[in-house]
């Protein structure tokens, strides 16, 4: 089973099977944390008489579910996340197919920071939509880190603005997120990457907290990105990288 889209160089065939899932799975005491939050609770519901567990004698599987998608998951999250306005992500972005490059990139050390920078980025295809930036080292543990308090790598407003000049419209990173840990609210990489307040792009996308294993090769792939149809500025999602077959 074959997809199909069209690019500035015209149309780019891709592999629907067996699609790469990038995201990280979660659930009660597992995934990665970020942002100073507990796991994500997954719970039976209980009340006099009932219990929504099976195995103890309940009649169905019935359970409450409590996360933050910012600091529980992979998440997607649109302009809301920074704006007054708490645009909603599935109003702000419909879905489909995209072309994107996968890029692996080492962050470098400034003034005691690791900071991703246009240095190591290499070049980008004309007419890609997304980008997808796996650190380096990368090591599989990233899919259990607690990220809090521990300033991890940012990208730098330069190689954000770069990318934009470069008509990205959808960022997936392994990290918690684009910009510094503690930056007193100036969240520049953000702001960077959806023009905002000056002249708000919408339709854009960052995707934080994805885990790009190594088997998966830098290149060209198709993307998409499955999320809940959530009324919230950020939905826990599920990114997929397709193979190409013919460009």
């Amino acid at each position: 089973m074959v997809g199909r889209i069209e690019s500035e160089s015209g149309p780019i065939t891709f592999d629907l099977k067996n699609p790469e899932d990038i995201s990280i799975p979660f659930g009660s005491n597992s995934g990665p944390l970020a942002w100073y939050v507990e796991h994500s609770r997954i719970e039976p519901v209980q009340s006099e008489g009932f219990i929504g567990l099976v195995k103890e004698g309940g009649s169905v599987n019935f359970k409450d579910i409590k996360f933050n998608p910012h600091g529980n998951c992979t998440h997607t999250e649109c302009v809301g996340h920074i704006s007054p306005n708490e645009e909603i992500l599935w109003h702000e972005y419909l879905g489909g197919f995209h072309l994107a490059q996968l890029v692996s990139l080492k962050p470098i050390e400034k003034n005691g920071d690791l900071i991703l920078t246009n240095e190591g980025m290499g070049h980008l295809r004309p007419g890609i939509e997304a980008i997808v930036i796996r650190t380096l080292p990368n090591h599989s543990e990233k899919q259990q880190l607690n990220y809090s308090n521990t300033n991890p790598p940012y990208i730098d407003v330069s190689l954000m603005n770069s990318l934009n000049k470069h008509g990205i419209k959808h960022l997936l990173i392994d990290l918690p997120s684009v910009d510094r840990e503690e930056d007193g609210g100036a969240l520049a990489a953000h702001k960077a990457f959806w023009n905002y307040p000056k002249s708000t792009k919408s339709g854009k996308t960052i995707t934080e907290l994805i885990y790009v294993p190594d088997n998966v090769k830098d290149g060209l792939y198709v993307m998409q990105i499955q999320f809940l149809r959530l009324n919230n500025d950020a939905s826990p999602s599920r990114p997929l990288l397709f193979s190409i077959i013919k460009t």
